[in-house]
């Protein structure tokens, strides 16, 4: 007989309105891995060079922190632990330098660990440090850098855990922190033909049973129990109206974010470049085909090679020069997405791009998202760039100009006009 626990973990699977069809399963977490894990070593720098501050607001924190607090449903209100409470004096990571620091160097440490054990050891010596208020919600953004290892962490996490093991597992401390991670691995070890390698399905898992979408299986070798849970199962509402309103605009949302990258490919061959599409959207379907069609199936060497080529291979849209790996423009587009995450993918572009300097580099973003862009930018995490001369390009502006700029236009000079400068 199949245990209740596999056979909720199938119907959370197929539930499309659940954690694993809304967020697990959904590239845009992926691509965001990269951004918060640079994000966190610019936390490190600062602390490291004293640049740091001692506020949250404004603060490098702020941002990798907003990134991952972003990552709904799972991770909303990550950003709360961190927020600075002054009559509490916590997190005490802003006034006192000594903690900072060990922040910091915990940050570094987990950044660097190769092994689980070290990862263990750079927790325990966290938790002696007793930094007030900075508890397992740390744990977050320790699952970006190692989600294997690490499972993320909320209230609703231990809740579900609770509700589904019996145990009692406290919010705020790591010793209860680290048990409930044994457990879950436990857990994901005997579920591993519906779960993954990756925590966060085991963390989605639970925060759907502790937010109140599933009821936990009955614990009991009881019959007459379980066939009741199954009979609440089948009641409960796979999706509310307002869960499938929200997957139909995720939906919408894509075919929109596709259509742009769309117009962007068909503009950029019409102007005589070399497309490079984002290797997670080329089988995307576009118009009769896909998204990739008529564009280059691989990265030249010089591009693909550097340190930050993964990153380079997951922005939306690059023109390159006819038969070379000379980029001449990279476009985000970021219809819904983390402004954060795409500025960091054209950092990466034109740090580590060849000697050639990129031309242009483009945040497009519907137009009522200017001031959101200009925000982020603007953010201090981002103050040592601004030399890189980022534009927007809005939507509005692309639309109307994209087929006169395909038949009349040449290079960039068209692009620029019709784009905004940031900075």
């Amino acid at each position: 007989m199949t245990s209740p626990i596999a056979t909720l973990l199938q119907r959370w699977r197929d539930d499309t309105a659940g954690s694993y069809r809304t967020w697990f399963l959904r590239e845009e977490r992926l691509k965001n891995f990269r951004s918060i894990r640079r994000g966190l070593a610019e936390v490190v720098r600062e602390i490291e060079a004293g640049s740091f501050g001692n506020l949250y607001k404004g603060s490098s924190l702020e941002t990798v922190v907003g990134s991952i607090a972003e990552q709904q449903p799972i991770f909303k209100g990550a950003d709360h632990a961190f927020l600075w409470k002054p009559k509490l004096r916590i997190p005490d990571i802003y006034e006192n330098r000594e903690n900072q620091l060990a922040f910091g160097r915990f940050l570094d440490t987990c950044a660097g660990c190769s092994s689980e054990d070290a990862m263990l050891a750079a927790i325990r010596q966290l938790d002696s440090q007793q930094i007030k208020g900075l508890g397992p919600a740390a744990a977050n953004m320790l699952y970006f850098l190692h989600p294997t290892v690490v499972p993320p962490f909320n209230t609703a996490i231990v809740n579900g855990y609770n509700a589904l093991t019996g145990a009692r597992v406290k919010l705020g401390k790591w010793t209860d922190y680290l048990a409930m991670r044994e457990g879950i691995l436990r857990l994901n070890a005997e579920h591993r033909d519906l779960l993954s390698n990756d925590l966060g399905a085991m963390g989605g898992f639970l925060f759907d049973i502790g937010s109140g979408r599933y009821p936990p299986p009955p614990r009991e070798a009881d019959d007459a129990t379980r066939t009741a849970w199954e009979t609440d199962l089948k009641k409960m509402r796979d999706e509310s109206a307002a869960a499938v309103k929200q997957m139909r605009r995720s939906e919408e949302d894509e075919r929109s974010h596709t259509e742009i990258q769309g117009w962007l490919r068909d503009l950029g061959r019409s102007l005589g470049f070399d497309v490079w599409i984002a290797s997670n959207d080329t089988n995307r379907a576009s118009g009769s085909g896909r998204l990739g069609d008529g564009c280059m199936t691989a990265l030249p060497t010089a591009l693909a090679s550097v340190a930050g080529g993964d990153a380079i291979r997951l922005i939306d849209v690059i023109w390159l020069q006819r038969g070379t790996a000379q980029v001449v423009a990279a476009f985000e587009v970021e219809h819904t997405t983390s402004i954060y995450s795409g500025i960091v993918r054209l950092l990466d572009l034109a740090m580590s791009a060849p000697e050639q300097a990129v031309k242009g580099l483009f945040l497009v973003a519907p137009d009522n998202r200017e001031n959101e862009v200009r925000e982020q930018l603007f953010r201090p995490a981002f103050r040592h760039i601004t030399h890189l001369q980022m534009r927007f390009l809005p939507y509005g502006e692309l639309s109307r100009n994209r087929e006169a700029i395909a038949r009349f236009g040449e290079g960039l000079k068209a692009i620029h006009a019709v784009s905004k400068a940031l900075g």
